[in-house]
This record gives C-alpha cells, structure tokens and sequence, in this order.
C-alpha cells in the first residue's frame, strides 16, 4: 500500500504540540521581522520620494552638492532664467527649501520641520489641496501646514476648525497658518510646511532672494527631454546639475539607501530575521528526526530510499511554513497599522511582497529541512537496531 506522504509528515511534526508550536512561532518571529524590515524599508523610500514625485517638472536644476533635498545646497537663480532661452522651454519655478524650527502654538516648544516656498502659483506641486489655497499664500506671512506631521508640532488641525488661521513663529517671525494639505512625514522631516517665496525670506532673513536650492523646468509639448537636457547641461554653467524628473527622485532614493545606514540596516534585519528562523527550524527539524530515528531506519530496511524520507521532511518543512507564515502576516499587518497611526510613514505591504517573503520562508525552512535529512542519511538498520 503506498503511503501518504503529506499525512505522514504532517502526524510526525504535529505529534509534539510543544514542539510544534515553537517551531510555528520560530517561523512568525522571522516572517514578521522580515516584513516588517521590509515594510519600514519601503516606506523610507516613499516618504523621502514624495515630495521630489509631487513636484511638476520635465527637467530638475540641482546645485553640485545636491545629496537630498535636507541639504540641497544653493545656486543662483539666473541660472533659470538662463535655461529660459532654450526654444522648449516652457517655464520655471525656483524653489526655496529649508529644515527650521518651528514654535508650538499651545506649549511654545521650537521642532524642526521642513519649509517648502515658490512663487505663489498652481501647477508647482501635485498637491490638489495646495492648488485650492495658493490665494492664501500671496497673502504675506501664510503658510500650509501638512495634516500628517508630527503632533508634537501642535494641534493645527483642531486649532483651524475653531478659527481661519493659527499663528505660529519661525524665527522670532510671526507665521499665521492658514490651511492644511497632505504629504507625509519621512526619516528627513517630521513635519512640511508650504509658503510663498517672499514669505520665506521674510521668515529666514538670513536667506538672500535668488539664492534657490531646487529649480524646476516645464517644456513644452512634445519636447524631448534627454535633448534638452544635453542642451542645457552644455551652455549652463558648472555651478548646476540638470536632471530628468526621474533622475532626480532616483538621487534622493540612493542617498538614503547608499549613503546613509539606514538601508544597510534593514537589509541586515532581514538576513537576521532569515537566519533565526532558519536556526529555530532547523533545531526542531533536527530533534524531530532524532527522536524519530528508528522508524526511518526501518523505512530504509523495509525498501523505502532516501528520497522518500527527504521528501517527508521537505513536507514538514511546508507544513511550517505555511503554519507559520498566515500568523506572521497577520502580526506584521498589526505592526503597520501601530507603526502609521504613530509616526505617519506608508507602511504597507502588497501582494508581490507578500509573495517574496512567503518565497524565502518556504526556502528557510528548505534549507533547515535539508540540514536536518543528513542525520536520516546516516540512520543504517544495523546500526539503530
């Protein structure tokens, strides 16, 4: 009578329900380690990302020193004016950028928060909640506040419901906070604020007008970009770097992925995650089999091959995985919600990542398996019995 594999291994891993427990819990800690790792790492790169995405440009005007927008350096703003006279050029708009404290309307504690000015026009930032209030801005002193900043910025989102404005300061300036939009917090801003070009240089007086950090370029219709660009990348001076939009965002990407620590050290709690796993299992795998050492060895005498006894590993190796894999979703899709609800990051995850993840828990608990086979390997009838 053939035998059925699947059941079989699934009776022998599940017959110690101590054991079987913490190997199903060895390999949740890992599945929600690595999701979680891999959560916070994809939310790092979409929130440094989001503000370089919602800007509005064909081509990007950076300094030389241009790392990320938290230290973009300056340049002179003729150099947009200079890219003016390219016959595809439709527009530009000069960008002020710069991480300030801030003071808290109600408790009067100064924050840092990341100050976004342009000339008060449409179109700059696909940010639709900023386009409805751009009147605002040309008024002297306004500014946007982002909704999801950090609460210990103060309560705007209450204080504006009680009245059209909160005043603030930036500076020893007054501020008068006159709406809200939304883009999000990052690892380099707890908070955004959206304000005129003129309104910035009266709240940092220490800034000089057309001393810019960002410049932005529109072409025209049906202009080809990387000819542009090799246009003006020729006739500018070599005070300026003259990106593609994509670029652009791809330089902010690699700066905190490369040049920081922080990307090595997700990846690190991957591989950790991984490897913990991957040791639990394989202790329980390895025990299993040791206790279970006689009944293989006579498998092997009644005829069975060792291929029959790998495969009933592997199956208990799946078992584990799957078994371990539904909880460890479901306490990692927890820790996204906890994680939002405190720092405002878009920590998420997708079906493809899902898919991953799943993909290395499987080849863990394959690989904790096939260290364990070795011990059956050696199990001889003669020598057990």
């Amino acid at each position: 009578m053939k035998m059925n594999v699947f059941r079989l291994a699934w009776l022998q891993i599940s017959s110690d329900r101590g054991r079987f427990a913490a190997a199903v819990a060895g390999v949740s800690f890992a599945v929600v380690l690595v999701l979680v790792q891999l959560g916070l790492r994809q939310a790092l790169f979409a929130s440094v990302e989001g503000l370089p995405n919602a800007m509005q440009a064909g081509l990007v005007l950076v300094s030389p020193v241009f790392q990320n927008l938290a230290t973009a350096g300056t340049f002179t703003q003729r150099r947009l004016y200079q890219a003016l006279g390219d016959p595809d050029v439709a527009s530009v708009v000069p960008m002020y950028i710069r991480v300030t404290p801030i003071k808290n309307p109600v408790t009067g504690q100064q924050r840092d928060i990341f100050v976004i000015a342009f000339p008060p026009e449409r179109g700059v930032l696909n940010l639709p909640e900023v386009d409805a209030q751009i009147d605002k801005l040309k008024l002297p002193d306004r500014a946007l506040f982002d909704r999801l900043s950090r609460r210990e910025f103060g309560p705007y989102v209450e204080l504006l419901q009680k009245g059209p404005e909160v005043r603030t300061e930036i500076e020893t300036q007054p501020v008068y906070v006159a709406g809200l939009f939304t883009l999000g917090t990052s690892f380099a801003a707890d908070g955004n604020l959206v304000t005129s070009d003129l309104s910035f240089l009266h709240f940092l007086p220490d800034r000089k007008w057309g001393s810019i950090n960002v410049g932005l370029i529109r072409l025209r219709p049906h202009a080809d970009v990387r000819t542009v660009q090799a246009r003006l990348a020729h006739y500018l001076p070599g005070d300026v770097q003259v990106l593609t939009k994509k670029e652009f965002v791809a330089r902010e990407h690699d700066y905190w992925d490369r040049s920081t620590p922080i990307g090595f050290v997700f990846q690190l709690g991957v591989v950790m995650g991984l490897i913990v796993g991957g040791v639990i299992v394989y202790q329980i795998l390895y025990t299993d089999v040791s206790e279970h050492l006689p009944d293989y060895a006579t498998l092997k005498a009644i005829g069975y091959r060792d291929r029959f006894l790998f495969l009933l590993v592997m199956r208990q190796s799946l078992i584990l995985s799957i078994c371990g894999f539904v909880p460890g979703v479901i306490i990692a899709q927890i820790t996204y919600a906890v994680t939002r609800a405190a720092t405002h990051l878009p920590v998420a995850t997708s079906a493809v990542r899902l898919v991953a993840v799943y993909a290395l828990t499987l080849a863990m608990c394959a690989g904790a398996g096939t260290f364990a086979m070795l011990k059956v390997r050696s199990a001889d009838p003669a020598e057990v019995f």
